[in-house]
């Protein structure tokens, strides 16, 4: 891991990264469960007031899907029907975005998904910087708990937030990066709200799923 990695993880208070599997020392055990909990997750997202999004929302919107899935989705935010009903991707979006996963469910399996804010910016603008920083920890947090095999990263947010990029998504699409802040592989492509308003680049997004399948297995 590289000293900038790291230091980001130092300083929101998160244990170096471990593999699964790999055996801890009793001290890093205690200080590892500490993190390494569900429920603690949950739990300290439902309080958060880290920012000033915990004074406008109905629902914190924390992730859902199989937390053995070998596959994390990373979207942007939550939007309004996913902040009425606490769970990420239950709008149009969901729908279409559940559709293209389960034409790969055969290479992926099930998926856990997650945004990398947990709280509706106001008038679904796109996430702050202040707003992204103070959730970053917690999506450490349920990166560390999955230890997936490989993140499909949703639209800019998401793919600026995991390879520490501000690169135009059209330069980050079309590779699988092995250098991502959490160094697990990440593919990135259109989120599917924008899927919606630009259908002719879903081909494009079916690239980027085939792409995806080269990291579980499928060269093909």
């Amino acid at each position: 891991m590289s000293n900038y990695k790291e230091q980001i993880l130092k300083e929101i208070g998160i244990p170096l990264w471990r593999t699964r599997g790999k055996e801890l020392s009793g001290v890093e055990r205690e200080v590892s469960e500490k993190f390494e909990c569900w429920d603690k997750v949950t739990e300290d997202a439902n309080v958060c007031e880290s920012c000033p999004l915990h004074l406008t929302r109905n629902s914190v919107v924390v992730g859902k899907g199989s937390k053995e899935a070998e596959l994390l989705i990373v979207g942007e935010a939550p939007g309004a029907e996913e902040d009425k009903q606490g769970l990420p991707f239950v709008g149009k979006a969901g729908i279409l975005l559940d559709q293209m996963m389960l034409s790969c469910s055969e290479y992926f399996g099930e998926a856990y998904v997650v945004n990398v804010i947990k709280c509706r910016p106001p008038g679904n603008r796109t996430p702050e910087k202040i707003e992204i920083d103070s959730c970053f920890g917690l999506l450490l947090r349920q990166i560390r708990l999955l230890s997936p095999k490989g993140i499909l990263a949703l639209g800019r947010t998401a793919a600026h937030t995991l390879l520490k990029s501000d690169a135009p998504l059209s330069n980050l699409r079309g590779k699988v990066h092995y250098d991502s802040i959490v160094e697990i592989p990440v593919v990135v492509t259109y989120h599917p709200a924008y899927l919606l308003r630009s259908p002719q680049e879903k081909v494009k997004s079916w690239e980027d799923l085939n792409l995806l399948k080269t990291i579980f297995g499928d060269v093909n």
